[in-house]
């Protein structure tokens, strides 16, 4: 049943990554995130980051990377001390759950390409723009793999949209978040990159410029409860320590800080 609109005016908004989205939204219906619920919307960070810096009326942003919080930062988008980094996560390659494949990150590319058959391509996200496919480019080159894998890949908007090329059969292999392997029973991991092969995987948390109210502060302190830790470890992220950048801080936050 929809609320009243008075409820339905009150929700805050988060704006969050894709991969976030099986956390999140358990987070929500167990009222995690306060009542009312709040308004949860997903898409690959590098689209919402852009909609924030168009004025969107999100309260919170959480992206899959440090680059497009550091976007909205240079945009103003964001109020720049209310940035934590919330989680990690790692990057997998992952297949059907009834495949017997096996794959060796250290033998090169050859395994893959043997998985991909013929005609088989490997999903990714949008590897200029979208996190996961940006952390998957940077893996495959540090590993020596980029440039027999380019031709192959089948080049996906967001990480959930790589994931579900597989979950469809459309796709024998894609590279996803540790987190979207926990969350879809359909695939299974055949291999973890390793760790110095790319970025470190970040989730960085900030308010939405414009947005700084006791509401969205409530909403920011929920998403690092110890409620909300349990709920992320059981969905494959890592929590990290807390901090707060101060780098991009605008001169009138960082008297603030002082």
């Amino acid at each position: 049943m929809l609320g009243s609109p008075a409820a339905n005016a009150a929700a805050p908004t988060i704006f969050a990554a894709a991969s976030l989205q099986p956390a999140l939204d358990q987070m929500a219906h167990a009222g995690i995130l306060g009542s009312p619920a709040p308004r949860l919307v997903y898409a690959a960070s590098s689209a919402l980051a852009r909609q924030v810096e168009d004025g969107a009326p999100a309260d919170l942003f959480i992206s899959a990377d440090e680059r497009w919080m550091d976007d909205a930062a240079a945009h103003a988008a964001i109020v720049v001390s209310s940035r934590t980094d919330l989680l990690g996560n790692a990057l997998v390659v992952v297949a059907p759950a009834d495949s017997d494949a096996r794959a060796d990150l250290q033998r090169g590319a050859a395994p893959l390409l043997k998985i991909l058959g013929p005609g088989g391509r490997l999903a990714i996200a949008l590897p200029g723009s979208v996190p996961a496919g940006i952390y998957a480019r940077q893996a495959l080159t540090k590993l020596g793999m980029w440039s027999r894998l380019e031709p192959r890949l089948a080049m996906s908007r967001d990480v959930r949209a790589a994931l579900n090329l597989v979950v469809l059969g459309q796709c024998p292999l894609a590279i996803v978040y540790r987190s979207d392997a926990v969350s879809e029973p359909r695939v299974r991991v055949l291999a973890t990159f390793p760790a110095a092969s790319h970025r470190r995987i970040v989730y960085p948390v900030a308010i939405v410029k414009g947005h700084d109210n006791p509401g969205a502060r409530a909403l920011l302190a929920a998403l690092e409860s110890a409620r909300a830790s349990k709920v992320f470890q059981r969905w494959g992220f890592a929590p990290l320590p807390r901090t707060t950048t101060t780098a991009t801080l605008s001169p009138n936050e960082r008297n603030e800080r002082k």
